[in-house]
């Protein structure tokens, strides 16, 4: 079996060679038992910053991190997380990244340099019209909460996707896309 993105397993186990299929059953998450479980050290992970990062303030769902990581590998992006975030490495959040999780660099809230874009639902800079530079950080806060103010005031700038339609906001993980897909363009 081919490692994920140069990460090697510490352990594959597959269903009637190395374990009873019921056991892999039994620890899985997933509707439809696995034939196969590979398992990886947390630290073989990548760390580190990109230019382009998007900055998780306790976005707590761990789809909704998952996603984001999956959307950050489609645009060469890293994350950081703060305290409070959901577990990149748990069940939900590795399904959701489709294996983006082995590319994509994580790092702390605070490690990464750039200049700080908060990313709220009204009232900011137009995305389309923000000069972002060359290293940028998005700020994005959890759904219901957004960001709080101490958060806010550590931003260089506030940006918001123009939203035509009658939605007040949007999901953390479209708008963290959509923002990333912006940034793109530019």
């Amino acid at each position: 079996m081919e490692a994920a993105a140069g990460i090697e397993p510490v352990e594959l186990l597959v269903a009637g060679e190395d374990v009873e299929p019921e056991l892999l059953a039994e620890v899985s998450t997933l509707a439809h038992p696995p034939r196969v479980i590979a398992v990886y050290r947390r630290d073989d992970l990548p760390r580190g910053v990109r230019p382009v990062t998007m900055a998780l303030w306790r976005v707590g769902d761990p789809g909704n991190v998952g996603t984001l990581l999956r959307a950050a590998d489609a645009f060469a992006a890293g994350i950081a997380l703060s305290e409070g975030c959901a577990d990149p490495t748990g069940p939900k959040a590795v399904r959701a990244s489709m294996g983006s999780l082995f590319r994509v660099p994580v790092s702390g809230f605070d490690e990464p340099t750039g200049k700080r874009v908060a990313l709220v639902p009204s009232g900011g800079i137009p995305l389309p019209e923000l000069d972002s530079g060359a290293e940028v950080v998005l700020v994005l806060g959890a759904e219901r909460e957004g960001l709080p103010a101490e958060v806010l005031e550590r931003c260089d700038e506030q940006a918001s996707i123009p939203q035509p339609g009658g939605a007040d906001s949007l999901n953390v993980a479209a708008a963290g896309a959509i923002a990333l897909y912006e940034l793109a363009r530019s």
